[in-house]
């Protein structure tokens, strides 16, 4: 009997560039929070600090943040039609398919954003499950209720993100990381953090995972 393999992937930056858009919408309501705007100057802190040390910089509490995650998700849903995947992701994504591979999705965002935007790209049936994270401070706890949820071994499973706490989480929780390029997070910057794989394109992300699966 063959092992199922899975492949979680993160949504925001990794499948779609939602980015931008989340981060100008967080800076037209940061002042309804009394929470600091992030100038463009300080974007980059978004790639290499923890989560913590970003909120006591930008005086946002738990409790904003957690009123800060409704609004965002809900705006973002307003254009969640004017999103693309990024290129060439579905060519990847029907390739890991046609490999036997299941793939799901583990997000920060609304399930149902998500959902919708699978529906409405004719992406959905690439994907076997959407998980949404409840956790703030930690994509790590989110892999474990996944892995809990999902019944999966940890050897079962590779994840593919697109920023450092992505890949912090993956080596806490001991799951393989394919890391993009094309996402949150400058190549350079995994590179140095020494990613178990580094995908430069999405051409490349089947050859990286079938090599950390040992195929």
């Amino acid at each position: 009997m063959t092992t199922d393999r899975y492949v979680i992937f993160d949504f925001d930056g990794t499948l779609v560039n939602t980015t931008d858009l989340a981060l100008s919408i967080y800076n037209r309501v940061a002042s309804t929070y009394r929470c600091k705007p992030i100038p463009p100057e300080d974007r980059h802190l978004l790639f290499s600090t923890k989560l913590k040390e970003l909120m006591e910089r930008f005086k946002v509490n738990s409790f904003k943040l957690f009123l800060l995650q409704i609004r965002i998700r809900r705006e973002l849903r307003k254009h969640i039609e004017d999103y693309e995947p990024v290129a060439h992701i579905e060519t990847a994504l029907t390739q890991l398919k046609e490999a036997g591979y299941k793939c799901g999705i583990l997000t920060s965002n609304a399930k149902k954003n998500v959902e919708h935007f699978l529906d409405i790209k004719g992406l959905s049936g690439l994907f076997d499950f959407v998980y949404q994270s409840k956790h703030f401070f930690g994509k790590d706890l989110a892999l474990y209720q996944l892995i809990k949820l999902e019944k999966l071994k940890k050897e079962q499973m590779v994840y593919v993100g697109d920023e450092i706490r992505d890949l912090l989480a993956s080596q806490k929780v001991g799951i393989p990381m394919v890391a993009v390029s094309w996402g949150f997070t400058p190549p350079s910057v995994f590179e140095k953090q020494t990613a178990d794989k580094l995908a430069y394109s999405p051409t490349e992300l089947k050859p990286c995972i079938d090599e950390l699966f040992r195929l």
